[in-house]
Order: C-alpha cells, then structure tokens, then sequence
C-alpha cells in the first residue's frame, strides 16, 4: 500500500487541496474577524465540571456564533494574544458522545502541542489542521 504525503480532504470522489483552498480558510478568517472572541476560560482556571482539568492557555469562545453544542465556536488563545489564525483541532469525545472544532488563535507550535496533550486524554481525541503558512493574516487585538 502506498503511503500518502498530502495536505488534503477527500471529498466523495474529489480531493480538495488544503493548501489552495483559500476559500475555506477565508471564511473562517471572516467569522473569527466579524465575532467579538470572549474568554471564558482564562489560563490557570480549571474547568466547571472537571476541576482535575486545568486549562493551560486562554479558551473561549467567538460570540455570535453556533457550534454543534449549542454553544459559541470554541477558541485557543495562544499567549502572545494576537489572532492570527493558526489552525483547528478537531475533537470526538466519547464520554459525551460528540465532536468539535475548536479554532487556534495565535498559537506557536508548542502551545498547540499543549493543546493537543490537553485533548488527547481520558475519553477525548484530538486531530490537528494546520492553516497553510502563506494563507497566515495578521488581525489586531481589540
């Protein structure tokens, strides 16, 4: 079997590349550019329900916006704060039998292995989606 080298999503027949799908990524700028971002969550705290878990950066969300939760689209904040948008995790947790996006902010790479160690434990899961590096566009903190 061959093994795959590629910055892509199969879709049905066709393969979308990651790296020329501007388009994507340019939508997602402009949710996150148009949602005022409310951290919920700051670095340090421990989350309601699962005092164990101690939140290693700021976590939020965008407000205005609709996630399968039912709550906003989740956001990563990495500590330098600007926002330029760094990428995706991608989340199932079969303890509440879901799956999420969650955006990363800001985020240098180990902040997002931090992330991903956050997420890769007990009954969750994580998958990283990194935005191509020619696609990245600086957005002022407000």
């Amino acid at each position: 079997m061959n093994s795959l080298n590629w910055s892509g999503i199969l879709l049905g027949s066709e393969m979308m590349d990651m790296r020329s799908s501007s388009t994507f990524w340019d939508y997602l700028e402009e949710l996150v550019s148009s949602n005022p971002l409310k951290i919920d969550r700051p670095r340090g705290t421990c989350h309601p329900r699962y005092p164990e878990l101690e939140y290693p950066l700021d976590y939020g969300y965008l407000e205005g916006t609709l996630a399968a939760d039912g709550g906003g689209i989740d956001v990563w904040l990495g500590a330098s704060g600007n926002h330029d948008l760094s990428g995706l995790i991608l989340t199932v947790d079969l303890y509440k039998r879901d799956t999420e996006i969650k955006i990363l902010l800001g985020c240098t790479e180990a902040e997002i292995q931090t992330i991903l160690d956050f997420h890769n434990a007990k009954s969750m899961r994580a998958f990283l989606v990194c935005r191509p590096a020619n696609k990245i566009t600086e957005h002022p903190v407000n």
